[in-house]
């Protein structure tokens, strides 16, 4: 099986591709130009593994949340080239994949939603997968849900931006923090390829940003 993935739901922007259990990529730190950067990385890798998209299996792509721009990018370019190929297409939570860049139990995954907000969720290892303990959402720092019971891995921009507020929710209930980790194209193929081989993927005209909350930005008045 070969799946291709894209993830600009950040600052950063990467791909990466599956190709029967081996995993290559690349990312760059971009800034707001993943419009210009992702589908020159995309040939970039196929190139090196001679291959064309006709020779994919299916695309992943992160789904939010995350930046409203750059979500909507990795939703365009994986209609675009799903459509052009053919092929399925499956969606993948970027908190979910930023869980699963840590090596540990429970990770509480937390990154800046602008206007004084982070986006918020929680996930337990169980086997070879991840559940849910708490599902994304939108909040004010100092109001993020509380954990369930045990220690918890802290991770993403949102315990950088909102450092001291979250340190405060949590006092105690934190085994370590994490402030660099992001969503990425590995993480995402490798969640992606299970849903793949289960028959979870769809249509690329299914394919759709998940954005969690529908306000861009403040008014006026609340700033």
């Amino acid at each position: 099986m070969i799946i291709l993935a894209l993830e600009t739901s950040t600052e950063y922007c990467s791909a990466a591709l599956w190709h029967d259990g081996d995993v290559d990529g690349v990312e760059e730190h971009v800034g707001q130009s993943h419009s210009e950067r992702v589908l020159a990385m995309v040939d970039a890798l196929l190139a090196r593994h001679r291959l064309e998209a006709g020779d994919l299996d299916g695309i992943a792509y992160g789904a939010g949340p995350g930046s409203f721009t750059g979500l909507r990018i990795a939703c365009g370019v994986t209609q675009g080239l799903a459509f052009g190929a053919g092929i399925p297409i499956v969606g993948v939570g970027t908190l979910l994949a930023m869980a699963a860049c840590v090596e540990a139990e429970r990770v509480v995954c937390c990154t800046d939603a602008r206007m004084h907000e982070i986006y918020h969720a929680a996930y337990e290892r169980r086997g070879e997968g991840w559940t849910e303990a708490l599902e994304p959402t939108v909040c004010p720092p100092a109001q993020a849900p509380s954990l369930p019971a045990g220690m918890w891995f802290g991770c993403g921009n949102g315990f950088a931006v909102y450092r001291d507020a979250l340190l405060e929710r949590y006092a105690g209930r934190l085994s370590e923090v994490d402030a660099t980790i992001h969503p990425r194209a590995h993480e995402i193929v490798r969640l992606a390829v299970p849903r793949f081989e289960r028959g979870e993927a769809r249509d690329a005209a299914d394919a759709a940003p998940f954005y969690v909350r529908d306000k861009v930005a403040l008014k006026t008045h609340e700033r």
